[in-house]
């Protein structure tokens, strides 16, 4: 609620609030908020949790190869910890998910044709757009 108020505050009232359907956001008190300051409340149907998937699965990646191992001891420690290991995922880490081959050569070759969820509830996602290719 501190947080919300405080975005209220800081950033104005926006026209809707688009959430999940978490508990903390589909409280009394969290929703009355937004209803007592006129704003219009969305919130994301049964299964689309499906669309957080891939950046769940990064971060904990990311937790498992690189932050649980290290610990760092500090922010900037962190930040330059971080810097390196993206480096790593993106240029050196071979994916299964990609034919054993790193993002940045998939992203160079122009293969990659974007990640499709299936909804479960409503039949196939939309497709993704194609990658834009770089002028050579």
């Amino acid at each position: 609620m501190d947080c919300l108020e405080e975005a209220l505050r800081v950033h104005g009232r926006p026209a809707v609030f688009n959430t999940d359907q978490g508990s903390q956001f589909t409280s009394a008190a969290f929703t009355g908020a937004l209803l007592d300051a006129g704003i219009a409340i969305s919130m994301d149907g049964r299964g689309r949790a499906l669309d957080n998937i891939f950046v769940e699965r990064l971060w904990r990646t990311v937790k498992y190869e690189d932050v649980y191992i290290k610990g760092y001891a500090s922010l900037p420690e962190l930040l330059l910890g971080l810097t390196e290991y993206f480096a790593f995922y993106n240029g050196e880490r071979p994916h299964q998910s990609l034919g054993y081959r790193t993002p940045d050569d998939v992203y160079r070759s122009g293969d990659g044709g974007g990640a499709c969820i299936v909804d479960r509830f409503g039949g196939p996602a939309p497709a993704a757009a194609a990658p834009v290719r770089e002028a050579a």
